[in-house]
């Protein structure tokens, strides 16, 4: 049965093939043949237009999406922190690789002067906005889209005094320049930095090979951070953070719900042992809804319909 040849749907940027081409070595290792098909995703194609506008969720997975469930290609690979928490029908997750790094960071022009005065900085997610701003409340926040060489050249020819990157991204495809620093004060995406590969419910064979590349323990982490994103109804739309981490004996977790403007923030730490992890992200976003995150939520969407 190991001659079927597995067909592995990526989009068609650097770091999406880049992605594809390690699950693709990892399942050629293991003896399965594979072959890798790049699509154009709306997310890469529309660049005039905020993320939010686009009616955000699964805007980099969908035609993808279709893809699969028009029996094109057989599996997909996505950066696990662009893919909605609830996946279409007849897709199921079949694996998560083991995470590389979570932290965001500021790729700046050499000079970080601007930290203490007026800076400009560019990103397309309403998070970084959001924390961004609540940092620094006097500087201006400028949209960023695009792949991740698109954006570092638009920083490049810009006048901005930089752009915030996940640094995992940068770091595959070996794009990290020397002007940068670690946001480590900065709460991630739920599931940044997690590479997750997905197949279709009824296919076993794909989902059989698939399963020999999971990590069980990025999986849980992501699980629970995309838990309290789905309870907090985020999809891409609102400015949400969530890391969960292993240490010895428990996991602990970080949570942020932000206002557009950063000025407003909910946040919660908490930790849970290893077997009561399944409802944990849920009742952490549930806390902040009752506290204030319900109606704040209610105004973000509020704002983006504008």
């Amino acid at each position: 049965m190991m001659s079927k040849t597995i067909r592995i749907g990526t989009r068609d940027s650097e770091l999406a093939l880049w992605q594809a081409h390690t699950v693709q070595k990892k399942l050629n290792d293991l003896g399965y043949k594979t072959e890798i098909t790049a699509v154009k995703s709306q997310g890469d194609i529309i660049l005039d237009k905020p993320l939010y506008e686009l009616g955000i969720t699964g805007i980099f997975t969908k035609t993808l999406d279709i893809a699969m469930l028009n029996g094109q290609v057989d599996i997909a690979v996505h950066s696990m922190k662009d893919v909605p928490t609830a996946l279409p029908i007849g897709i199921v997750q079949a694996a998560v690789l083991e995470r590389a790094n979570t932290l965001d960071i500021l790729v700046h022009k050499g000079n970080l002067d601007f930290l203490n005065s007026n800076g400009t900085i560019a990103t397309g997610s309403l998070r970084r906005q959001a924390q961004w701003l609540n940092k620094y409340p006097n500087h201006n926040v400028v949209d960023l889209r695009g792949n991740v060489n698109t954006r570092m050249q638009k920083l490049q020819d810009s006048d901005w005094s930089g752009a915030v990157f996940a640094a995992a991204g940068l770091e595959r495809i070996n794009l990290k320049p020397e002007n940068y620093i670690n946001l480590d004060w900065m709460v991630p995406a739920p599931a940044q930095g997690a590479m997750v590969v997905v197949a279709m419910e009824n296919d076993n064979f794909c989902r059989e090979a698939l399963a020999k590349l999971n990590h069980s323990e990025t999986e849980i982490c992501t699980h629970i951070e995309r838990e309290f994103l789905k309870t907090l109804e985020g999809g891409c739309t609102a400015p949400i953070g969530a890391l969960a981490t292993f240490t010895l004996d428990k996991i602990d977790f970080e949570g942020v719900l932000f206002s557009l403007d950063g000025k407003e923030k909910h946040t919660i730490k908490k930790s849970c042992t290893f077997d009561s992890y399944k409802n944990f992200g849920k009742n952490c976003a549930e806390e902040i809804l009752n506290n204030g995150g319900k109606a704040l939520m209610e105004s973000i969407r509020r704002d983006l319909k504008k």
